[in-house]
């Protein structure tokens, strides 16, 4: 059992790493291990900042994957639904995330390999439709860029979130809150192809919460 190193939830707060680090949990970001000093700040504090953040509405779970983040359970603090596009990347990242030859790799994936993913789970078309909604004409000379351009925003809005860190040379190094687009599968004997049927088909669903309220986008396909 990890011994804290704090007594009271005073030291908690008086400590130079608690305002930055208690900022980025409300805004949603998870923390892990890569996190360094941060994440054994939260491994020190974690049965004070517990009772903290309930007074809040807001649960601090430790995944048993190796991160920590901030869930509401109350109406204190504001939730927030990740774009289609951030969740529909989410979701594919979390799939290479689980093959062996990601694994193999370091964790490191490349942006081409996420958007040539993608789009031969999904099919381009409906993979342009579910990134832009808005767009109602499908136009073949500009839907490659239109991808492109969606998936590179949607990898910067999971950046920020702890999911990912985007490196040089189109790098994605992926990092373990990815297996929170894993849920749904957990458990079952083949993940990896679960998890490819329920975004070919739209099915997967995954919300990352935040401290102010945003405007929920649906993903229909």
């Amino acid at each position: 059992m990890h011994e804290s190193a704090f007594h009271q939830l005073e030291e908690v707060i008086q400590d130079s790493l608690f305002p930055e680090l208690d900022l980025i949990l409300r805004a949603g970001r998870h923390v892990d291990h890569d996190d360094g000093e941060r994440y054994a700040f939260l491994m020190d504090a974690q049965s004070l900042l517990e009772s903290f953040y309930r007074r809040y509405g807001c649960e601090l779970i430790h995944a048993s994957d190796g991160f920590f983040y901030l869930l509401p359970v109350g109406e204190q603090m504001g939730r927030r639904h990740l774009t289609a596009g951030e969740m529909l990347v989410g979701q594919t990242l979390a799939l290479l995330y689980l093959e062996p030859t990601t694994v193999q790799g370091g964790g490191v994936t490349q942006q081409p390999v996420v958007v040539s993913r993608l789009a031969g789970l999904v099919g381009e078309r409906d993979l342009v439709q579910a990134l832009n909604p808005r767009r109602r004409k499908y136009d073949e000379r500009v839907a490659h860029e239109t991808v492109r351009n969606e998936i590179a925003k949607a990898l910067r809005g999971l950046e920020s979130l702890g999911f990912i860190d985007l490196g040089e040379a189109e790098q994605v190094r992926l990092r373990p809150a990815l297996l929170r687009f894993a849920e749904a599968v957990r458990g079952l004997s083949e993940p990896v192809e679960a998890l490819s049927r329920l975004i070919a088909e739209g099915k997967a669903v995954a919300e990352i919460i935040s401290e102010e309220d945003e405007e929920t986008e649906e993903m229909e396909r």
